[in-house]
């Protein structure tokens, strides 16, 4: 009697400390800031979900107590969703390893690993179909989602065969080999996650794919240059946000706004207010006369007063950006306070509970 396959896993390796976001992950891990509307992680469990996977494994670290109260247990996406804490950090590899108990221990199943600062609309799917089909009558072990970039110096490449095999992994160079990227999803044979290493810090970049690769292991790369965004930086945050809200970034988790932009129920915006160009403004936000928001992230309690023009930026929980103030292609943490009449300009990040003017 044929055995029916094991049900599709995933990992979501959410374990960072979002530095680069920093004030906005001061007080939250940033896989749980809003984009487009919606916490990030629903993105990628929502894609998850419609590729077809039932278990979702979160390899959480940093503020691991704040995943389960707002993702729950997955039943909303129909899948199942557990956590494994990771109590010292460990890589990406290790992360991986770290959560394997998890798993169904079916050596052959298929596990998607998604990095957590990914959002993507690549075909899940059509790169499962591709990892269960042999080559030369050889299961592939690992998959790599590749993309083609315009320009790959500031990338590692990922060269491969005419038949997608992976060839090598190079090092960033002013001449790349390739245009194609590592874009941070992979598909792993559940038994090549079993030959990580335990116990300490492994890249499944720098350490386990070459390694795989040296080894004789069949890795190979789907190229699929669908959206594709790291959304590690405030300003990829808000670009990744204002392109859920516009249709941009296609995604099963919440659907474009026709008005372009995304407002709380219970955020208060007055009449003579704007509020546009993929905007999100979230839970309890108030937004006074004559403000403009354009493009930008308003988050839970924020206050935008009378006047105000507040342009790329995102600003944090509880902030307030005072009357006739200016604030682009800015960050404000958590209770910053912006002045009436005062301006914060390009990439400038006000930290938690600082005041400016």
């Amino acid at each position: 009697m044929t055995q029916a396959p094991a049900p599709v896993e995933a990992v979501i390796v959410a374990g960072g400390f979002g530095t680069r976001l920093l004030p906005l992950t001061a007080r939250r891990p940033k896989h749980l800031l809003d984009v487009g509307g919606v916490p990030f992680l629903e993105h990628q469990i929502a894609r998850l979900a419609a590729a077809g996977v039932q278990h979702v494994v979160l390899a959480t670290s940093y503020h691991a107590d704040m995943f389960e109260p707002v993702l729950g247990d997955g039943s909303r996406w129909g899948i199942r969703l557990s956590y494994v804490l990771e109590e010292v950090p460990l890589g990406t590899g290790g992360a991986i390893r770290n959560v394997a108990g998890a798993l169904s221990p079916d050596p052959e199943g298929a596990v998607v690993i998604l990095n957590g600062d990914v959002l993507s609309g690549h075909d899940l799917a059509g790169q499962l179909a591709d990892f269960a089909t042999p080559r030369d009558g050889r299961a592939v072990d690992v998959s790599l989602h590749l993309v083609e970039v315009a320009d790959a110096r500031a990338f590692g490449c990922v060269p491969t065969d005419a038949a997608g095999r992976v060839l090598d992994f190079v090092e960033k160079s002013e001449n790349p080999v390739t245009r194609q990227i590592n874009a941070g999803c992979y598909i792993f044979r559940r038994r090549v996650i079993d030959t990580i290493p335990t116990g300490r810090e492994v890249s499944v970049e720098r350490e386990t794919f070459p390694g795989l690769v040296a080894d004789g292991s069949l890795v190979v790369g789907f190229v699929d240059s669908a959206y594709w965004r790291d959304v590690g930086t405030p300003q990829a945050l808000v670009d990744a946000s204002v392109d859920v809200v516009l249709g941009v970034a296609p995604t099963p988790a919440v659907a474009a706004a026709p008005d372009g932009a995304r407002i709380a129920v219970d955020a208060q915006v007055a009449p003579e207010a704007e509020v546009s160009g993929g905007s999100v403004v979230m839970a309890g936000a108030v937004i006074e006369a004559g403000a403009s928001v354009l493009g930008s992230v308003v988050m839970t309690g924020a206050v935008i007063a009378a006047d105000a023009i507040v342009r790329g930026s995102v600003v944090g929980p509880q902030a307030r950006v005072g009357k006739a103030a200016r604030v682009t292609g800015a960050t404000l943490g958590d209770e910053a306070v912006i002045g009436d009449g005062a301006e914060v300009a390009e990439g400038e990040r006000i930290d938690v509970g600082e005041h400016r003017g």
